[in-house]
């Protein structure tokens, strides 16, 4: 590694430990108040922040006549020259320039494509630890190759977090060629592979791999030092850091290197809407309460009346027993032996059970694929393999679905998203979607957010936003622009929350006979297939957020011609972030397109977040009749405002709570 890039960032020593990161920042109230105004002046956007990025891709586009008109073999003799400058002098400005030149004429040879002024401008961005917003359809995939030929050039480790595996082994495959001619070695983090593959993964120069994937593999590197610690403390401190993780006498094989250089692709996503719940390791063990335990809870809970026996809070998706719940448990535990006779736990065990009847709906938290419980995504649509509830709730689950029981898991290790990315020596990311939550993004990560213009006119259309009365209205009015779309030629793309939803509209459009293909959580194996056909003609999709962030929905001639892709959003997210995220998979890169939202006030997000509105609204509107204008935009935004502060709050707990349950789970002092 190139010690000469590092002093470049201003980086000068480590955590002590397994590899080089960061120690963990210790922010004080004064440091996030500033933050907080950087962020806010991150939103307002400024043409003095971006003066620097512009002036870098100025220069970078002058040596395109030079290297454009260069051979292969001169090409190289450039890039082994760029080597050993970065060896000696880091990572300046002019070697960054060069870096950059040779990517971007590198590309243009291997995949016929040439870097825009913008997307230099994001690649500078990323390059200098920021978080580059640009706008769906802008090309971030291959604005990304840019800071990671760069750095990885520099001998400095690089990963590319994608936010599922979908993206990261297109993004690998379809980059290797490039990143091949700079004598670079790219690596994919797969779910199911072995250690000694992912070890060999994370040897390359540059790893694609989902967050999610890559802070386990982390965890599961600091039980390996805390086993080794165990019995031979004063052997392991600070040797990976030295050697690059590799094996020694009577020491183990890190996964990873080291946290060096990130690039986090839809880092709102990762950063913010997936920061909510902290990354478990748990061990497995048989459950000695059996299923017994399990079917008496969830017979008393469903016994058990809203208000008068508990209070179900939908904001914060939790529930809690009322005093008079708490006694009418006591009641019935009298004569059982067990946990039954445990006040606190009897009571969680109940609370579990209100969780598992009224928290979680089949085919929208969570679907059944052979014979498990398989939790979905609420972010990204998909199924998160091997991954279950704690505290018995997972269990609870399978016993209202009448599975047979998995085993029970304890937590041997956790660490939330915030304390893993702050730990990375250069942290850098990529969003369509992130100036709304630049305050936080400064605050928690130190991340500077710069918005870049796009390349071309947005020709997207907006078509408005209809509330209906009724979630029937609301689908018959899905249908119907669906068929007038799709007969104009156009290709449609209905957007929902839930799988059941994307299969209720899937129901309806046969029942119509429209041809079309649902994409949710049960085709996740034809994702690929099914995102190539969606922009010919006609075609309609209906589509999760599996078809949202980073999906590239490619158009025929002739749908281009007939107007380009129609998104319909059928119900809001709780962040109009997501919801820009679906809109952007129209009108990309110039194409021509349009959107629309058709909702009912029957959608959860009103009724978890706008209550007191939807009831005033519900009171003025005709059970047939449809909100437009003022009243009807008023009421998601209120709703979205409502469910982004109490995610924040929720973000800002788990930290908390990870914090204090350091001293409980710390490894060598450490809280994971």
């Amino acid at each position: 590694m190139s010690r000469a890039v590092l002093d470049t960032w201003g980086i000068h020593e480590f955590a002590p430990g397994l590899y080089p990161e960061r120690l963990d920042p210790k922010p004080g109230k004064a440091d996030n108040f500033i933050g907080g105004l950087l962020g806010h002046w991150a939103r307002r956007g400024s043409s003095l922040r971006i003066l620097p990025a512009r002036r870098f891709a100025e220069r970078v586009v002058a040596l395109e006549a030079g290297t454009a008109a260069a051979d292969e073999a001169e090409l190289q003799r450039r890039v082994t020259a760029l080597r050993a400058a970065m060896a000696t002098t880091g990572m300046s400005d002019a070697n960054a320039v060069e870096a950059f030149a040779l990517v971007r004429e590198v590309c243009f040879r291997r995949l016929a494509k040439r870097h825009y002024p913008v997307q230099l401008m994001g690649g500078f961005t990323m390059l200098n630890g920021g978080l580059a917003e640009m706008m769906t359809g802008e090309g971030k995939t291959l604005t990304a190759v840019l800071p990671a030929v760069a750095v990885a050039l520099a001998g400095v480790p690089v990963h590319i977090i994608t936010v599922n595996e979908y993206l990261a082994k297109r993004d690998s495959e379809h980059l290797a060629e490039v990143y091949g001619f700079f004598g670079l070695t790219v690596g994919l983090i797969e779910p199911d592979q072995e250690p000694p593959e992912r070890v060999r993964a994370y040897a390359c120069d540059v790893t694609y791999c989902v967050n999610k994937d890559l802070v386990f593999d982390y965890l599961r590197d600091r039980i390996t030092q805390k086993q080794v610690k165990a019995g031979a403390r004063a052997l392991l401190d600070g040797w990976l850091a030295a050697d690059g993780g590799q094996a020694g006498p009577g020491r183990p094989k890190a996964l990873l290197r080291g946290l060096y250089y990130a690039i986090v692709d839809e880092a709102d996503s990762v950063l913010i809407d997936e920061a909510r719940t902290p990354l478990i390791i748990s061990a497995e063990h048989d459950d000695p309460n059996g299923r017994a335990l399990y079917e008496q809870a969830l017979a008393l809970a469903s016994t058990l009346k809203a208000d008068e026996h508990y209070r179900l809070r939908m904001k914060e998706r939790s529930i809690e027993l009322t005093d008079a719940g708490r006694a009418d448990v006591a009641e019935f535990a009298r004569g059982l032996d067990g946990l039954w006779q445990v006040s606190r736990a009897r009571e969680e065990l109940v609370e579990q059970g209100l969780s598992a009847l009224h928290l979680f709906e089949l085919d929208r938290h969570y679907i059944l694929a052979e014979d498990k419980v398989q939790i979905v995504d609420e972010y990204t649509g998909r199924v998160m393999a091997d991954r279950s509830w704690e505290k018995g709730l997972h269990q609870m689950i399978e016993v209202k679905e009448g599975l047979d029981l998995t085993k029970r898991r304890d937590t041997i290790s956790r660490i939330t998203y915030q304390r893993y990315f702050r730990r990375y020596l250069r942290l850098a990311g990529m969003s369509g979607t992130v100036t709304e939550v630049a305050p936080e993004m400064r605050t928690v990560y130190g991340l500077d957010v710069l918005r870049i213009p796009p390349n071309r006119p947005v020709q997207r259309r907006d078509l408005g936003l209809k509330v209906f009365a009724s979630g029937e209205a609301r689908w018959d009015a899905v249908l119907a622009s669906a068929r007038a779309m799709s007969e104009a030629g156009r290709a449609v793309l209905i957007g929902t929350r839930s799988v059941a939803a994307s299969e209720i509209i899937g129901t309806r459009l046969d029942a119509a006979g429209l041809a079309h293909e649902v994409l949710n959580a049960r085709q996740d194996a034809r994702e690929a297939e099914i995102i190539a056909a969606a922009g010919e003609p006609g075609r309609i999709t209906v589509a999760t957020n599996m078809a949202g962030r980073g999906t590239d929905i490619l158009l025929s001639p002739e749908v281009k011609a007939a107007g380009g892709l129609h998104v319909i959003l059928t119900e809001y997210h709780d962040s109009a972030r997501i919801d820009r995220q679906l809109y952007g998979r129209s009108g990309r890169q110039g194409d021509p397109g349009s959107f629309e939202s058709l909702v009912s006030l029957d959608d959860e997000l009103f009724v978890a977040h706008a209550s007191k509105l939807l009831a005033w609204l519900r009171a003025r509107t005709p059970a047939d009749g449809v909100l437009c204008g003022h009243r009807g935009r008023l009421l998601p935004q209120l709703a979205q405002a409502a469910a982004e502060r109490q995610n924040a709050r929720i973000r800002r707990q788990t930290v908390d709570m990870d914090n204090r349950m350091e001293q409980a789970l710390a490894f060598a002092g450490r809280g994971e």
